[in-house]
């Protein structure tokens, strides 16, 4: 699976470079942080409503986009998926009220 990841964040980090009319990607890039960060919004909502309505196929295609976007973000800031998939990693086997709690001191 990370493999998916790893390739799309190859990709992202390559569109940093591109002409933002030849690219979504590089399109969102240029218009800033506050432009990607509406888009996960948007994907945010599309993706709870989506859920709602219980259509599984709608919520593999929401999620999918919310996740593409917040990779773009994580790619902004030059981040990698590994990044967060290392924070996942550090909490498994942690309760999540513990875990929750200990990012609170």
């Amino acid at each position: 699976m990370s493999e998916v990841l790893d390739r799309l964040a190859e990709l992202l980090e390559a569109r940093k470079n591109a002409d933002p009319q030849s690219s979504y990607v590089a399109k969102l890039y240029a218009k800033g942080l506050d432009s990607i960060l509406k888009k996960i919004g948007e994907e945010a909502t599309e993706t709870v409503i989506a859920a709602k309505d219980g259509d599984p196929q709608k919520i593999i295609y929401e999620t999918a986009d919310l996740w593409f976007h917040c990779m773009v973000m994580l790619a902004h800031a030059n981040l990698k998926p590994q990044d967060v998939l290392n924070e996942l990693a550090r909490r498994e086997g942690l309760s999540g009220l513990d875990e929750k709690a200990a990012r609170q001191e």
